[in-house]
């Protein structure tokens, strides 16, 4: 009876008829059969049968086709249910990536690039309903990847993000904030989010930090800050070895959160800070929670249908009956 409903229980009502009916029975069963007065039955003494005895099995035979009768009334089903889930408002969100060379210092474990990788792919897989992109930037910036819905692409690309001096070191935010923009400008979403995340300082690039924010701000695009960076001093990436390896030294960390909370202000989003790899894990964590996306979820139910075998069982248990009455139990009265 797992997964069995009943589209009419109230049918169920009808079993009190069962009992009511057995009592009838057994109140009027002699006044069911004919009788015959006879001066002495001496003649028609003969060995004795056990049909007389067995002549209930009609009465139950009866009750069963009742029974089933009931049952297929109360129509018992089987109902399988598929759930299907629809983004009713979908959120498009482009994350901006600071790639300079800064990026490679080891205050987060094994490195800020990496730690942020890691932190930002869980991100993304937590983000089923919405379309992602990736902007990276230095003193210049490009797309990565444009806003899509195929979260493998997005994972693929931010994987082979790294240090590689394609772009000339330096940190433009300025330039790296207009490109996540011209991605997201166009974008018929109910919500677009910029996630823009630096280092340092602006002291690169030929677009103006605020003035990109202004038009994040005219488009109704909200970016979230996030400075990276132990406070204090850190090893950083000084030199390269002639084996090709970095070279490090303490440094001390510098970040324009000034600048990063104006860009929040301005847009309708937020700054962070993130010091160390729990510290970015739980801001990513906290702009998931911030940007929700809205499901509508909708079920289909399948419902297969009992009652047939019931009604049939029934129909059996009558036909029984009657080819037994007319038969092993025929009265010659």
């Amino acid at each position: 009876m797992k997964n069995i409903t009943f589209a009419n229980p109230e049918f169920f009502w009808l079993f009190l008829v069962i009992p009511i009916a057995i009592g009838w029975y057994f109140w009027k069963r002699k006044e069911q059969s004919a009788t015959l007065k006879m001066s002495s039955v001496k003649a028609f003494q003969t060995t004795g049968t056990v049909l007389p005895k067995l002549k209930p099995v009609l009465f139950v035979l009866r009750m069963l086709a009742l029974s089933a009768l009931i049952g297929a009334l109360t129509r018992p089903q089987s109902t399988d249910v598929t759930n299907k889930s629809r983004t009713t408002r979908g959120i498009d969100i482009v994350m901006a990536i600071d790639v300079s060379g800064s990026m490679l210092a080891k205050d987060l474990k094994p490195n800020r690039m990496e730690a942020l990788k890691r932190v930002a792919a869980e991100f993304v897989e937590q983000r089923p309903n919405d379309r992602i992109g990736l902007v990276v930037y230095a003193s210049e910036s490009y797309t990565k990847t444009p806003v899509t819905s195929d979260k493998a692409v997005v994972l693929d690309a931010l994987e082979s993000v790294k240090y590689d001096n394609v772009l000339q070191d330096g940190t433009g935010i300025g330039v790296g904030l207009a490109t996540a923009v011209n991605r997201l400008k166009d974008s018929k979403a109910k919500s677009k989010v910029i996630i823009l995340l630096t280092d340092g300082v602006n002291n690169a690039g030929f677009i103006d930090p605020r003035m990109a924010s202004e038009i994040a701000k005219e488009y109704g695009i909200k970016v979230y800050t996030i400075g990276i960076g132990t406070n204090g001093m850190a090893q950083f990436p000084y030199a390269i070895a002639p084996n090709g390896e970095f070279l490090f030294k303490m440094m001390k960390v510098e970040i324009d959160e000034k600048l990063m909370k104006e860009i929040a202000l301005m847009t309708g989003g937020k700054y962070f800070r993130a010091t160390s790899n729990q510290s970015l894990t739980s801001i990513y964590n906290e702009i998931n929670k911030l940007e929700t996306t809205e499901v509508l979820e909708q079920r289909f139910y399948n419902y297969d249908e009992k009652y047939r075998s019931l009604a049939f069982l029934a129909l059996g248990f009558l036909v029984l009956e009657l080819l037994l009455r007319k038969t092993l139990f025929r009265s010659f009265i």
